[in-house]
């Protein structure tokens, strides 16, 4: 039985791996990451079946490779329960307890949480016409946050410092975060010449940079350029700011 059980999670993390179509999910994860003080021993994760069937639910934390086997992952956290089924209109709560493994003190370190949701196989009742069933995964950051860093959360969006850089690809938007803390980013946008050019989204690790493709920017902004960019809080809400782009182009 455990045997045909770890066949089947094995088979829905390659599903949830290899399928990225746009559909919906019955487990739902109550918010959109995860903050996890040092001082705590442990912290709690709702989760809640939205949808019209029971699934069964895996769950795990990874440290930055999306594509790596539950079983072969390394980190100083344990989850529980890390597989369970979840019937409609019911909760469930995940303890993600830390291990005590030594972490970087002066920063914060960042994980990721896995839901990894495989629906019922098809009733007799359905009949024979053949189905595509797919597992659904959410993946959702969770950082692990020292106690006695400078500064604070919410104001390391307005220290990273910007630049504007050319590459053999084109043109990208250099972002070097210089707190302690990750900056995540929803939007991103090059304000320049009365244009508003796309950069995507993503984060900045703390100390480290990061580049933004700046799409359909051709030449170099003949006028000074700002960065439009929406900041993620702890919160899971969108901040919206502006900043200068200082650099200059290479002679």
């Amino acid at each position: 039985m455990r045997k045909a059980l770890r066949n089947l999670l094995a088979a829905g993390f390659i599903a949830a791996c290899a399928w990225a179509v746009p559909a919906q999910a019955g487990i739902v994860v109550t918010g959109t990451r995860v903050i996890f003080p040092a001082n705590e021993r442990e912290v709690t994760i709702k989760l809640n079946n939205a949808g019209a069937a029971p699934a069964l639910v895996q769950a795990w934390i990874d440290d930055g490779d999306p594509n790596a086997s539950p079983d072969k992952i390394d980190v100083p956290f344990v989850l529980t329960p890390a597989m369970f089924r979840l019937d409609p209109a019911k909760g469930q709560t995940l303890r993600l307890i830390y291990t005590g493994a030594p972490l970087a003190q002066d920063k914060e370190t960042l994980f990721w949480l896995n839901v990894l949701e495989i629906p019922p196989k098809p009733s007799a009742e359905a009949g024979s016409v053949n189905r595509l069933q797919l597992a659904f995964r959410t993946r959702i950051k969770v950082m692990f946050r020292p106690q006695g860093l400078p500064g604070r959360p919410d104001e390391a969006p307005g220290k990273v410092r910007w630049e504007l850089v050319q590459t053999s690809g084109g043109y990208q938007l250099k972002a070097t975060n210089p707190t302690p803390y990750h900056v995540n980013l929803g939007a991103l946008a090059l304000v320049a010449g009365g244009q508003t050019l796309d950069a995507g989204a993503g984060y900045i690790k703390p100390g480290e940079s990061a580049e933004f493709p700046v799409a359909g920017l051709k030449g170099w902004p003949k006028a000074d350029a700002q960065v439009q960019y929406s900041a993620i809080n702890d919160y899971g809400a969108a901040v919206k700011s502006q900043a200068p782009v200082t650099s200059a182009p290479t002679p």
